[in-house]
C-alpha cells in the first residue's frame, strides 16, 4: 500500500525521471532506483528495479514522440540496436533477478562512474550530422546494441546512459541524434525487463503510474532543454556526466553506510 507522501514523492520523482530521459536520453532508471529506493521508501531493491523499468519505459515512448517530431531520431540505427538489445535485455533480467539487491545496486553504481568518464573524454566530440547504417557500421552496431542490451536487463534499466554512447561509437552520430535515437533502445529494452519482473510479481503498478504522470511533464521541459544545449559543444555531455557521477556517489555511500 502506498501512502500519500509516497504519491506526492513519486510524482515529483516522476518529473525528475522525465526531465533527465527528455535532457539526455538515459539516466531514467539511473534516476528511478535510487529515487524509489532512498526517496519514495520502496525496502525492496528488486521492486524498485522492475517498477522502474515499467515507469522509464513509459516514459520514453513519450519522450521518443517528442524527439521524433524535432527529426533528430535516426530511425535505422536505432531500430537495428534495439533489436539486437532485446535478447540481451531478457537474458540479463534472468540473471539480475537473481543478485542479491544490495549488491546489484553497488555493481549498478561502479558501471554508472566508469560511463561517465567515458562521455566526459569525448565531450568535444561534434559527431556525424547524417549517420546511417551501413555494412561497414553494422556489426559494431549489433554488437554494442546486444551488449548493452545485456547490461540493461541486468540491471533492470532502460539503458539510456549506456545507449548514447554506444551510438555514438558505433555510427560517429552526434550526441543529439544518439539522445533521440537512444529513446528506441530504452523504450525495448525497459519493457522487456519489464516484463520479466512483472512475471515474477516484482512490480508496483501504482507506483510506476505515479512516475509516468510526473515523467510527461519532465520529458517536456527536458527535451526544449536538450535542444537549447545541442547548440553549445560538449554542454550535453558534461551535464550528463555529471549526473551521473553525482546519483553513483550517493548509491555508494548509502551502500557503505548499510554494510
Amino acid at each position: 500500500m502506498i501512502s500519500m507522501m509516497q504519491s506526492v514523492l513519486g510524482l515529483a520523482s516522476g518529473m525528475l525521471v522525465g526531465f533527465s530521459l527528455g535532457l539526455v536520453g538515459g539516466g531514467g532508471s539511473i534516476l528511478a532506483v535510487p529515487l524509489m529506493v532512498y526517496v519514495v521508501g520502496v525496502p525492496d531493491a528488486h521492486v524498485a528495479i522492475g517498477t522502474s523499468a515499467a515507469a522509464v519505459a513509459a516514459n520514453a515512448a513519450m519522450n521518443l514522440t517528442n524527439h521524433a517530431r524535432g527529426g533528430t531520431v535516426r530511425w535505422s540505427c536505432a531500430l537495428v540496436f534495439a533489436a539486437a538489445g532485446v535478447a540481451g535485455a531478457f537474458a540479463g533480467s534472468i540473471v539480475g533477478k537473481m543478485i542479491d539487491g544490495q549488491k546489484l545496486l553497488a555493481l549498478f553504481a561502479l558501471l554508472m562512474l566508469v560511463i561517465a568518464v567515458l562521455m566526459l573524454k569525448t565531450r568535444s566530440r561534434i559527431g556525424l550530422a547524417d549517420a546511417q547504417m551501413s555494412w561497414t557500421n553494422t556489426p559494431a552496431v549489433v554488437a554494442l546494441g546486444l551488449w548493452t542490451g545485456t547490461l540493461a536487463g541486468f540491471f533492470g534499466i532502460g539503458g539510456g546512459f549506456l545507449i548514447v554512447p554506444a551510438l555514438m561509437l558505433a555510427t560517429g552520430m552526434s550526441i543529439m541524434n544518439a539522445i533521440s535515437s537512444s529513446l528506441v533502445a530504452v523504450t525495448a529494452f525497459g519493457l522487456t525487463t519489464a516484463a520479466s519482473y512483472a512475471y515474477s510479481g516484482l512490480i508496483s503498478w501504482k507506483l510506476a503510474g505515479l512516475f509516468v504522470v510526473g515523467g510527461i511533464a519532465g520529458g517536456l521541459i527536458g527535451t526544449r532543454a536538450a535542444r537549447l544545449l545541442a547548440d553549445r559543444r560538449g554542454a550535453l555531455n558534461i551535464v550528463f556526466s555529471v549526473v551521473i557521477i553525482a546519483v553513483a556517489l550517493y548509491m555508494l555511500a548509502r551502500n557503505l553506510s548499510l554494510s
